[in-house]
């Protein structure tokens, strides 16, 4: 596998096909300059990030300071890279269908208890 360089990140367009299946401009999540920033410069940040290449100069410092949340970001492409963090790590929504777990508890609240207080009997008298 080859090296990669600073040259060839910068070249590469960055796309996500986990969780922006169809580009981040179509998403809804991003404008389209965070968009066309992301596509440009994520590949490069990405690799900063994940320690496969490091900053060489006081912009791709910033990256990183941005990323790990030691400072606010203040670039448009330290926004759009914090911005997209924050969208991929975000807590999923429930279905509106419920869950496995929730589905036992139902059952369980099901059986009823002899000592319960709103048993009422009712005599045939």
């Amino acid at each position: 596998m080859s090296k990669l360089t600073r040259e060839i990140l910068a070249t590469r367009l960055f796309s996500d096909p986990k969780h922006y299946p169809y580009g981040f401009g179509r998403s809804g999540d991003f404008s389209i300059s965070e968009s066309k920033i992301l596509q440009q410069r994520g590949s490069l940040i990405a690799a900063l990030v994940d320690g496969k290449i490091s900053p060489e100069n006081e912009e791709e410092h910033g990256y990183l300071e941005a990323a790990f949340g030691h400072r606010e970001p203040v670039t448009p492409a330290e926004k759009a890279w914090v911005k997209y963090q924050q969208r991929i790590h975000r807590p999923r929504a429930a279905s509106i269908y419920g869950s496995k777990k929730a589905a036992v508890m139902d059952a369980e609240d099901d059986v009823n208890d002899d000592d319960s207080p709103l048993d009422i009997d009712v005599d045939d008298d």
